[in-house]
């Protein structure tokens, strides 16, 4: 391995003949959120009028998806494998497509030829001294979809942070463009009362030495302001912000505990500011590895005193969830929702926590409602619920009859509509 900087200067290629080498009618599998290679994106889009049939499989787009924007059908199909904001609209508008899967599912689309790549884009930092590059924010399903595309193009960046666990060889590269600039950032959520409320109420579930998996959003980072006070918390997440590096710093997640990868923050991508990325660079107890290791259930349930915290749009009186549709307009996606909710209650003193506001539109709707919206799916299954959070309470839903849950839920919805939830209730059959 003593050759590699040869190996290296005789991959690297400027990005138009890097992207030179797709072709009309190959899937493009592009790195993950904040890892996304924006400048071999937008050189792959510059080549709209070249191409033909394109499909970009991607998640979450954290970048502008012009590739997903009107007038690019005939260059371009995105297949959404969650939906964000850049891409929701061409998702809607059936300009793009939405395949359901769980997360922790994905790798094994590509590995077996479900979903076959030709090509991966992917960001990644400059080789070790070994020739290893790191894959920086996005392990997740960026390496598996590099390990099983015919061609790899890596837009190598200085501002990647170099993270343990996930690697890729420069062996395994084909073409390589240097390109420097900074990472995408998510910036932090705005927490408002109600969301300090929901965090208040999922910290008191939370004991010492638990091993948490957060989702995005103020709920979660509402969770992590109130979580100061516990002692030798861990982290096995689908992913961490901010708010983790502030608890770590503050002594409060020592990863101690663990009873999987004990001294290790896991996760399977990162997403926030530059204080996360300075935070996980070169450090040794920051890990990031495939998605279908971090989100596996089985994985997870081995951990005790496992926690996940996750959001929903809806849950019914039933216990049903949707976490990702507005009537049948798909907003979002399963993500790893399922996979930690499963694994959690796997986990030796698991919970599983849904945490969501009671109203939404400015109070004008329930959250908690008596069925999910006409085209909605369900997310997490009325089998698989545990907690659910709301600012006014929580429900523990667990070994509960369907007359039990209907109680507990109405008794956590907003004051506004808990008689209305009542007489639907009754009148369904349910009290």
């Amino acid at each position: 391995m003593n050759n590699w900087r040869e190996i290296y200067k005789g991959k690297i290629v400027s990005v138009k003949q890097a992207l030179g080498h797709i072709k009309s009618g190959d899937r493009v599998v592009i790195g993950h959120a904040c890892g996304e290679p924006t400048a071999l994106v937008e050189a792959l889009v510059d080549r709209a009028p070249d191409l033909s049939n394109v499909e970009i499989v991607h998640m979450v787009a954290m970048g502008a998806a012009k590739y997903a924007q009107p007038g690019m059908e005939k260059s371009f199909r995105h297949n959404a494998l969650f939906v964000g904001g850049s891409t929701r609209k061409a998702v809607e508008e059936k300009r793009a497509d939405f395949t359901p899967c769980f997360f922790s599912e994905i790798p094994r689309l590509f590995k077996n030829n479900i979903m076959p790549v030709d090509v991966t884009l992917l960001q990644i930092t400059p080789p070790d001294g070994q020739g290893f590059c790191s894959y920086g924010v996005s392990a997740d399903y960026t390496q598996p979809a590099a390990e099983c595309a015919k061609v790899v193009i890596a837009q190598i960046n200085n501002n990647v942070p170099r993270t343990g666990g996930a690697k890729i060889h420069l062996d395994a590269i084909h073409f390589i463009v240097e390109h420097d600039e900074p990472l995408i950032e998510l910036t932090p959520p705005k927490i408002g009362e109600v969301e300090k409320a929901i965090g208040e109420n999922v910290a008191g579930l939370i004991q010492d030495g638990a091993t948490l998996q957060l989702g995005i959003g103020a709920i979660p980072d509402a969770v992590l302001l109130f979580l100061k006070d516990k002692k030798d918390l861990g982290i096995h997440s689908e992913m961490f912000s901010d708010g983790v590096v502030v608890l770590a710093e503050a002594g409060v997640i020592t990863n101690r505990k663990k009873t999987v990868n004990p001294g290790k923050f896991m996760a399977t991508f990162l997403m926030g500011t530059k204080k996360l990325y300075d935070f996980a660079n070169n450090n040794p107890d920051v890990e990031l590895q495939s998605v279908d290791y971090i989100n596996d259930p089985y994985v997870v349930g081995q951990h005790e005193n496992m926690i996940s915290i996750n959001s929903a749009l809806q849950v019914d009186l039933m216990g049903q969830v949707n976490a990702e549709m507005i009537g049948s307009r798909q907003f979002s996606g399963v993500g790893g929702q399922v996979d930690f909710i499963r694994g959690a209650s796997r986990s030796l003193n698991g919970k599983s926590i849904i945490a969501l506001p009671s109203t939404a539109s400015g109070g004008k709707i329930s959250r908690i409602t008596c069925e999910l919206d006409r085209g909605a799916a369900v997310t997490t299954s009325r089998n698989d619920i545990h907690y659910v959070v709301t600012e006014y309470g929580v429900a523990d839903l667990r070994g509960k009859s369907l007359r039990e849950r209907a109680k507990a839920l109405i008794a956590i919805s907003h004051p506004d509509f808990r008689n209305k939830l009542t007489a639907e209730a009754k009148e369904k059959g349910l009290m």
